[in-house]
């Protein structure tokens, strides 16, 4: 979803205007969540962190074929960084509150144990110095003028999109061939071309005008969501494994984490037709930029 605020771009946007406009929204977004971290443990926090640097590295990734650089290399790479700091607290919370259920008190009282260190991981990257330079970076960018004209037509926004938007939905339409069989490793990567399609029509839809864009992305939404699902049961083995290693020599967790793997690995077939249905449905949606 994009930020309340990012500044909509219009068609005649230039491609290095509107991620300018979308760096700012992503850091003012940013600041606002890590402030909740620094001072709180509610999981609205890290989760806001993570979504703000993605959508940061999302936009890097889509503008790259007219904004590229060793500055927007170094600050994809650095959201990169911090959003796998935040990620282990994410990944906790995600399989205790959403993958599995009924967990036994002891488990409960090693996974409060690691939430906190993994919190602490969150709150130390996002308060040093490395923080610190990439925020100004972040900040110096947004702020940067726009590229000099030139005798040459300036590239329009809707122009940009239109080339991009095409290339990634038939990127995804060739990573959901004979989606029945695709086995996790393809289901990650299709997961992957997935959300690069959500975020690039979500940030250069406005550049269409189309009504036809607010269905197009909510059925990526749907996708994604189908997708994610499929994905957090196959990343539940790793929290597993960390809850395991969390546990003091006097908690016997062993027989509480096979019950709460099985748990987490049930209910395959029931995501495959939540997957499958979501696919149906992106599959009917018109896609808007060629209207």
């Amino acid at each position: 979803m994009a930020s309340s605020s990012d500044k909509n771009p219009s068609a005649e946007t230039a491609p290095d205007v509107a991620l300018r406009l979308i760096v700012a929204g992503c850091r003012a977004d940013l600041a606002k969540y890590r402030a909740i971290v620094a001072k709180s443990r509610r999981p609205i926090g890290i989760h806001q962190t993570r979504v703000a640097l993605r959508r940061l590295r999302a936009a890097f990734s889509l503008f790259r074929g007219a904004v590229d650089g060793p500055q927007v290399r170094a600050l994809s790479a650095e959201a990169k960084w911090l959003a796998g700091e935040c990620a282990p607290a994410r990944d906790l919370h995600v399989f205790l509150t959403e993958t599995v259920s009924d967990v036994p008190p002891l488990v409960r009282r090693v996974s409060n144990r690691l939430a906190a260190a993994h919190l602490e991981r969150a709150r130390a990257a996002l308060a040093g110095a490395r923080f610190a330079a990439f925020d100004r970076q972040l900040s110096a960018f947004a702020a940067k003028s726009p590229a000099a004209a030139t005798a040459a037509p300036a590239l329009r926004l809707d122009d940009f999109g239109r080339g991009v938007l095409e290339t990634r939905h038939r990127k995804v339409v060739r990573r959901a061939h004979k989606l029945e069989q695709l086995d996790s490793e393809r289901l990650h990567r299709l997961r992957i071309a997935i959300k690069k399609l959500r975020y690039a029509a979500t940030y250069l839809g406005p550049a269409f005008a189309s009504p036809a864009a607010k269905a197009y992305i909510e059925a990526t939404v749907r996708l994604q969501g189908a997708l994610g699902a499929l994905n957090d049961r196959a990343a539940a083995a790793q929290v597993v494994a960390d809850l395991a290693l969390a546990a003091r020599p006097s908690e016997d967790v062993t027989l509480p984490l096979k019950v709460l793997a099985k748990q987490a690995a049930s209910g395959s077939k029931r995501r495959r037709r939540r997957l499958e249905r979501a696919w149906k449905d992106f599959r009917k949606v018109e896609r808007f930029w060629q209207a």
